[in-house]
């Protein structure tokens, strides 16, 4: 597992000498300025080396720097230079800098003209790089890609750990369509919609919100795309092994149509359980139109004709029912 610990102090001005000692390579956006301090010890004369007195001007991009190294967001850069200390790369039309050391698979045994050779083969590459130091007052911003590689590597050892039948904690952090994603402490897995609830579900903001904490049945673990498949309502028994327990023929039931078709309209008796009224068991008259009869969202009152939760069957019927109350079929 590869390790990393963001430095505890900041860099050393040895870093910004290098940055100009060792000359630039293909970067088009000037380096940021060192301490003026530096360009003496350099024999350079105050004023003769860049003049920008930030990498990100007075624009407020510093903000957003230090807010992306508290997060410990993933930034994904393009290297646009190089030199003998590192690599350059442009974040929103400015430059930061990555130490060779903060570099993955760059050899420490090499001579100088390979090492030159293994950082000019990164022009024009995009690295997953996380800020490890902001320092607005020495216009200093620098990346690693050694970071990354740490959450990946915890990413992955939290993947290995997962079992599909376990039962885990998580936090939704986002809802789309066909499902919401949920953060299980560094890895993220996806529930479909129709493993959100044993009832019927139109959209998962219907009864989910991002940041809402949730509790998840593994289903699936794809270890080599790092694809996790996830359920909610597993979580919870199906309420149709024990439907036959709850209800018998000849039981009055209330419920919501949820869905109105051709052939006779669904109604949600309880999470998870829907009967059907087919189109002959609405009236006694012959060649009904359901929609005429029901609509979804109303409120019903049905007689149990048959239960069978063996095949998810529960047929109910609007037929020979007492007197309803206002409001009800």
């Amino acid at each position: 597992m590869v390790e990393f610990s963001p430095p505890e102090a900041p860099l050393e001005e040895g870093y910004w000498r290098a940055l100009v000692e060792g000359g630039e390579h293909g970067g088009k956006a000037a380096p940021p300025t060192p301490p003026e301090e530096v360009w003496r010890s350099l024999g350079l004369e105050e004023g003769n080396g860049p003049t920008d007195s930030s990498i990100f001007g007075s624009d407020g991009r510093w903000e957003e720097a230090i807010q992306a190294m508290e997060t410990e967001a993933v930034l994904e850069l393009p290297v646009v230079g190089y030199n003998r200390g590192g690599l350059l790369v442009e974040w929103n039309g400015h430059q930061g800098f990555v130490p060779a050391s903060h570099l993955e698979g760059l050899s420490t045994y090499t001579d100088e003209r390979e090492r030159e050779r293994e950082l000019k083969a990164r022009l024009g590459k995009t690295l997953r790089l996380r800020v490890i130091e902001v320092d607005p007052e020495r216009s200093r911003l620098v990346l690693s890609e050694r970071a990354t590689r740490a959450d990946e590597a915890k990413r992955q050892s939290l993947i290995n750990q997962l079992r599909p039948g376990s039962v885990r904690k998580g936090r939704v952090t986002n809802l789309c369509s066909f499902g919401a994603f949920v953060d299980l402490g560094g890895v993220e897995g996806l529930v479909h919609v129709s493993e959100i609830s044993w009832g019927r579900v139109d959209h998962p903001a219907d009864l989910l919100q991002p940041g809402q904490e949730v509790e998840v049945f593994v289903l699936n673990v794809d270890q080599e795309r790092g694809r996790i498949g996830l359920s909610i309502k597993r979580t919870r028994p199906d309420p149709w092994q024990t439907v036959d327990d709850r209800y018998h023929v000849g039981q009055i039931v209330e419920g919501t149509i949820t869905n109105v078709v051709d052939f006779g309209a669904f109604v949600q008796v309880e999470e998870g359980v829907e009967g059907l009224i087919h189109v002959s068991e609405m009236r006694e008259e012959e060649f009904l139109d359901p929609h005429v009869v029901v609509r979804e969202g109303q409120q019903v009152r049905a007689r149990v004709i048959e239960v069978n939760g063996a095949q998810h069957r529960l047929r109910l019927s609007l037929r020979d029912l007492p007197p309803s109350e206002e409001g009800t079929v």
